[in-house]
């Protein structure tokens, strides 16, 4: 990375590294490494954008809505300028007063009260899938058999969308963080499809498919309570479905992963169950399987020295301020005993994650049923990454395991 001085600023350091390409999609760290000891804000001058990785810096922009704004889209579209390829998330898209109605119906809906009734379902629902792979033998893909298979199972369910078509959900998830992205070549590896993908996805979120008591009809009943409007309804539904399957199936496959390659700290949560979520949480800060997000910003805003205009994109990577030796130590080890709180993986601010209790449940009732069951778990052959533009995820993991 080198440093110049643009008209608009003080001394910069620019970059014409690519962050991705498919070299920095499968190994992110030497990237990171070098963006966070470059300085507070760094060009990447391939995108004209501007990027921020240490975590004082990330979690300060994540806070500031007012200054870095979301409703010009969370990825490298201004929506100001150039019309996004589906209407906005009303969460992830939109800042008060707009963003207002739509979070709070859906923090009550997956509010603790309807997550303590839903967890003796899922609980049993987990030991049942890990009875029912356990039965088939002990050698598996532990991202086909549990990371994929358990989301898949419980979360469309408590939506209340119909079994039939559920392959298209990951699909849908996977183009849709690509697209927050470049249009490089994972983009348009999905675009020939996804509008299959996108039109299942739309048509699940109408009231009629809905089955009663699940989070959808939740929605749905909101409406006609005036909390939100019909038109809103079905896109709150759709963020549901957008975010909340594909990052809790990657979610799930960085804490298989880490507990296989830290057979100490599956030894510590067999003895200690409830550390199954710290240790959910300390995966989520080790992996981010969100890795990167968009702002832009509001305003003239320096940061470091640096000026950046108003109406710039900034790119703030998730993963590399979880990954700051500033804000943790040896920030790359899976250690049970740390307090990961405060990391930024589910984001920070209005726009933290809202679903993140239900991602939390969701592993914690798998790896707990695992735990039960299983002495040990180790890696054979070698895991193979699943690239995106946005997401840090494992496409295959090879996985043995021993019985208790």
């Amino acid at each position: 990375m080198t440093t110049r001085t643009p008209p608009f600023a003080t001394a910069i350091p620019t970059t014409d590294e690519d962050p991705f390409s498919q070299e920095v999609l499968a190994d992110p760290l030497p990237f990171q490494h070098r963006l966070r000891e470059a300085g507070e804000v760094v060009l990447l001058e391939r995108y004209g954008v501007y990027a921020m990785g240490r975590y004082e810096t990330v979690r300060a922009a994540l806070l500031d809505w007012q200054g870095f704004e979301s409703s010009a889209g969370v990825g490298i579209t201004d929506f100001r300028s150039e019309a996004p390829w589906r209407p906005p998330s009303l969460l992830l898209e939109a800042d008060p007063p707009h963003h207002d109605a739509p979070r709070s119906v859906l923090e009550k809906i997956l509010g603790p009260r309807e997550l303590r009734e839903l967890a003796p379902r899922w609980q049993a629902d987990a030991e049942g899938l890990v009875d029912e792979v356990l039965g088939q033998g002990l050698e598996f893909d532990a991202v086909e058999a549990f990371a994929e298979a358990f989301p898949l199972r419980v979360f469309p369910d408590a939506v209340g969308i119909p079994a039939e078509g559920r392959e298209h959900l990951l699909p849908y998830g996977d183009h849709l963080f690509n697209s927050f992205g470049p249009e490089n070549f994972l983009v348009q590896h999905g675009a020939p499809h996804i509008g299959e993908h996108s039109a299942w996805v739309n048509a699940q979120c109408l009231r009629d498919r809905l089955s009663p008591g699940g989070f959808g009809s939740g929605i749905w009943a909101a409406a006609d309570r005036g909390d939100l409007t019909a038109a809103q309804a079905p896109l709150v539904v759709r963020s549901l479905l957008s975010a909340g399957v594909d990052t809790t199936v990657h979610a799930i496959g960085a804490v298989l992963h880490a507990f296989a390659t830290h057979p100490e700290a599956w030894a510590q949560l067999r003895s200690q169950p409830g550390l199954a979520r710290v240790a959910f949480d300390e995966a989520i800060r080790l992996e981010a399987p969100v890795q990167t997000f968009f702002r832009t910003t509001t305003r003239d805003i320096e940061l470091g020295g640096v000026r950046i205009p108003a109406r710039s994109k900034i790119l703030m990577f998730l993963g590399s301020a979880n990954s700051d030796p500033r804000r943790w130590t040896d920030p790359e080890r899976f250690d049970l005993s740390r307090d990961p709180s405060g990391h930024v993986g589910f984001g920070m601010g209005i726009h933290q994650c809202v679903g993140q209790h239900v991602a939390r449940l969701e592993a914690t009732s798998l790896i707990t049923a695992l735990a039960r069951r299983v002495a040990s778990v180790q890696l054979i052959g070698t895991p193979e990454r699943h690239l995106n533009n946005t997401l840090r995820a494992w496409k295959r993991m090879p996985m043995r395991v021993e019985l208790a």
